[in-house]
């Protein structure tokens, strides 16, 4: 895994010194996850999170495409949703986002939060009733990044 170190540093227990990883290690992703999980539910008090993954799949079991996210306090967050180049314009990510909306208000969320790109599929969610409210212009250069909403009866 490249790592180089940065700034300069004592290294210290107290402070550590700082490496800055290109390919960081799942379970150093997973240890930052959870000290945000643990800090999110001590502050607000909130215990109901949980994760959600849909996945399509093949005859054989192999994966053709799907959605991970999670949901925590009345809200469904999807973070990934992905079809195969095979699959896509045939309904697969439309099938993908009903089942995370079941799943959402069988959940008792009060909405679904999402984040593309305006050059992935703004029109596709829109036409599934979500609404753009926040945009970061230049995420990546010449695009933008959406934030999009919708929310549950």
């Amino acid at each position: 895994m490249p790592s180089v170190a940065a700034g300069p540093s004592d290294n210290s227990a107290a402070d550590g010194r700082l490496v800055v990883e290109t390919e960081p290690g799942l379970e150093d992703i997973r240890f930052l996850e959870d000290g945000l999980i643990d800090f999110n539910i001590q502050t607000t008090g909130i215990t109901d999170g949980s994760f959600i993954g849909i996945f399509l799949r093949g005859s054989d079991g192999s994966r053709t495409g799907g959605l991970y996210g999670w949901v925590w306090g009345s809200t469904c967050y999807v973070r990934y949703l992905f079809v195969a180049e095979s699959l896509r314009k045939q309904g697969q990510g439309t099938r993908l986002m009903r089942a995370v909306e079941v799943e959402a208000r069988a959940r008792n969320c009060r909405q679904i939060v999402l984040e593309t790109h305006s050059f992935q599929a703004p029109g596709f969610y829109r036409k599934l009733g979500f609404d753009v409210i926040g945009r970061v212009e230049g995420y990546p250069r010449g695009h933008g990044y959406l934030t999009l909403v919708k929310l549950l009866d």
